[in-house]
């Protein structure tokens, strides 16, 4: 059922790309412009980030809130459906060198067998979709990421904290994004690579993953945002995780995004636990059809540090 859903996602992708540049070549009636048109309100999604960057001497604060289970063993009304629980955060800041390069800084309470993450990245925006422009009909960028987890090490084998050297400590993500904005609807591609150097028994240091992003407006400064990734990981990692019982799942989000003054606000909803690529792509063991996904927030705040 994923692997439809992933190919009807590509399909209607570059369906509709094809669609839309067949339509503006023969539209001798509208003019060219050279203004860049804007896919996304900021620079995350909601698992993922989107193509916008942050433009030049600009300075965003984020924090990322996952609260726990609303349904499901963990969640109900005895636990505020999941508002008594929180299964990640992440505080961050991410500046504009120029308004094609962007830095990250961020810390990240981490989910599972690892926690206490220092999250350091860099994005760059290659192509620019143009507004009614054929030769610039989509937005691409590149992310990559380093995490370091400064937990205690433990003296068991076999777990994610069973640090022997610094570079165990240590994962990394390798994101190209390419989107493209339909009249008012936007939708994005991600192939990605998780690298994780340590992990524990059965699991795959190594995963691709692909994801997708949906924007719909649904009136000015609201939108309602989806957000899926689909992993791939190893049947033999499969099958000696649901030996333990235990069974992994696409993440999966719904949000609802509100803007403001100097503010973007996403209302979430997602299966996943943690907020981090690193740990979201390869670890995500709930399931919407059981109630296992969670309330959660992303709080974007801009600042003009540098102003031309």
């Amino acid at each position: 059922m994923q692997k439809n859903f992933l190919t009807g996602i590509l399909l209607l992708f570059f369906t509709a790309a094809f669609t839309q540049d067949v339509e503006l070549k023969f539209d001798s009636a509208k003019p060219v412009s050279k203004n860049p048109a804007i896919l996304f309100s900021g620079m995350r999604v909601i698992n993922q980030y989107t193509t916008e960057m942050m433009r030049h001497g600009m300075l965003e604060f984020r924090v990322v809130h996952n609260f726990g289970d609303v349904a499901g063993t963990y969640g109900g009304g005895r636990r505020f459906f999941g508002l008594d629980n929180s299964t990640d955060v992440q505080i961050g800041f991410t500046y504009g060198i120029s308004d094609k390069v962007n830095i990250i800084a961020s810390r990240a309470k981490g989910w599972g067998g690892l926690t206490q993450l220092w999250h350091a990245g860099f994005r760059w925006k290659i192509a620019e979709q143009y507004e009614n422009d054929p030769s610039h009909p989509i937005a691409v960028s590149i992310y990559g990421n380093t995490v370091i987890s400064t937990m205690e090490k433990t003296t068991l084998n076999g777990f994610e904290n069973s640090f022997e050297s610094f570079g165990d400590r240590m994962s990394y993500v390798a994101q190209l994004t390419a989107g493209r904005k339909f009249g008012k609807v936007s939708f994005q591609l991600s192939p990605t690579f998780v690298r994780r150097n340590l992990v524990q028994t059965g699991d795959d240091k190594n995963m691709f993953a692909i994801g997708g992003a949906l924007r719909i407006p649904v009136k000015q400064n609201f939108h309602i945002l989806i957000d899926y990734i689909q992993p791939f990981r190893s049947q033999a990692s499969k099958d000696y995780f649901k030996a333990n019982g235990i069974k992994f799942y696409a993440p999966l989000g719904i949000s609802a995004e509100i803007e403001t003054a100097g503010h973007i606000f996403h209302l979430n909803f997602t299966n996943s636990e943690a907020t981090l690529e690193n740990q979201l792509i390869p670890f995500t063991v709930k399931s919407w059809g059981r109630g296992e996904f969670r309330w959660g927030f992303n709080l974007s705040r801009l600042f003009a540090i540098k102003r031309k």
